[in-house]
């Protein structure tokens, strides 16, 4: 079975560090770019930060520059979203995507950030 599962997160306070895991099982990530997607209640999805299947290029959204770094894991089939000096307005539900291409394209049930005091 293809899938994607999300883990990581929690409750921290402001100021304090997640790192965020998706693992895929039944293919490999490898050959898959993965985005980091948030959505915070009565929000739309917006997109945190990829890395591409190719060359191991990066994008950050202007909002998470500076504070988080996405990263493949070393042959564990995960990658890994690293965010760190985390604020309040970070609070939301994180979705990671694997796509390759329009046929093979898979997301998963998301988990849930909340900074607060």
């Amino acid at each position: 079975q293809l899938q994607l599962v999300e883990s990581g997160g929690g409750l921290v306070q402001p100021g304090g560090s997640l790192r965020l895991s998706c693992a895929a099982s039944g293919f490999t990530l490898d050959y898959y770019a993965i985005g980091w997607f948030r959505q915070a209640p009565g929000k739309e999805r917006e997109g945190v930060s990829c890395i591409s299947s190719s060359d191991g290029s990066t994008y950050y959204a202007d909002s998470v520059k500076g504070r988080f770094t996405i990263s493949r894991g070393n042959a564990k089939n995960t990658v890994y979203l690293q965010m760190n000096s985390l604020k309040p307005e970070d609070t939301a539900v994180y979705l990671c995507n694997a796509k390759a291409n329009p046929h093979y394209d898979y997301w998963g049930q998301g988990t849930q950030v909340t900074v607060s005091p």
